[in-house]
């Protein structure tokens, strides 16, 4: 990692500030005052900051609760990027979305800078679990959970989708449990059944479900055993 980087990232302070304290000599790297914002952080490296010793990197794994009207970007753009309810941290440079969602959907979005971490949940090989409510516009066809049980022709696909679970709640909600992430998936594979999805919430990934207790727009950290679900 760069310096620059590992400063702001330990200290909550702006890349700005970084290139400041580091003109100043303020920085030493293993006893040695180091000026270059490029200098490679390592393992080994003992970074102090006017005699302060930085930390290790530490990853970050966080779960937010995706409000609608809003989108899975780390920057603005037609909607708020979701990283604005971040922020009470003090760097949100560095973070990605680990599964994205539609801008009307809402639910569970893991937002983390570990990018092999990610690579779990997004990586069609992984086959990584996704659970979804699905609220739709008209009452659901009789045969639906076999249906998707065997596999879907979306329009404009070559092959059926992966098998996936469909639980019913009652003829217009339902539980549904896929693996892969196509473009707008969820509502092409009901398009294709005759219906409409007019709701959509996605509760659990892999063995990470949504926390209960957040809100719209809430967030938390991942717990250690959240974190490592992943890579079981």
């Amino acid at each position: 990692m760069r310096l620059d980087k590992f400063i702001c990232h330990h200290s909550g302070i702006s890349r700005a500030e970084a290139k400041r304290v580091l003109r100043q000599d303020l920085v030493t790297c293993n006893g040695e005052a180091v000026r270059n914002g490029a200098y490679k952080v390592t393992a080994e490296t003992e970074v102090e900051l006017d005699g302060q010793l930085l930390g290790e990197v530490k990853k970050r794994y966080i779960m937010l609760n995706k409000v609608t009207d809003t989108i899975c970007s780390t920057v603005d753009e037609e909607y708020p990027s979701v990283i604005n309810f971040l922020d009470e941290l003090p760097n949100t440079r560095g973070l990605h979305i680990a599964g994205r969602l539609d801008v009307d959907t809402t639910g569970l979005v893991p937002i983390t800078d570990d990018g092999q971490w990610s690579h779990q949940i997004t990586s069609p090989k992984k086959q990584c679990a996704k659970r979804y409510r699905v609220w739709l516009a008209e009452p659901l066809c009789a045969d639906a959970e076999q249906q998707v049980e065997q596999g879907i022709q979306l329009h404009g696909e070559d092959e059926l989708t992966k098998p996936g679970i469909l639980e019913r709640i009652d003829d217009t909600e339902v539980l549904l449990t896929i693996t892969e992430g196509k473009y707008h998936q969820v509502k092409r594979m009901f398009a294709a059944m005759g219906n409409k999805v007019v709701g959509l919430h996605r509760e659990q990934i892999g063995e990470i479900e949504l926390d209960e207790t957040l809100y719209e727009g809430e967030w938390r950290e991942l717990t250690e055993e959240e974190i490592q679900s992943v890579w079981q």
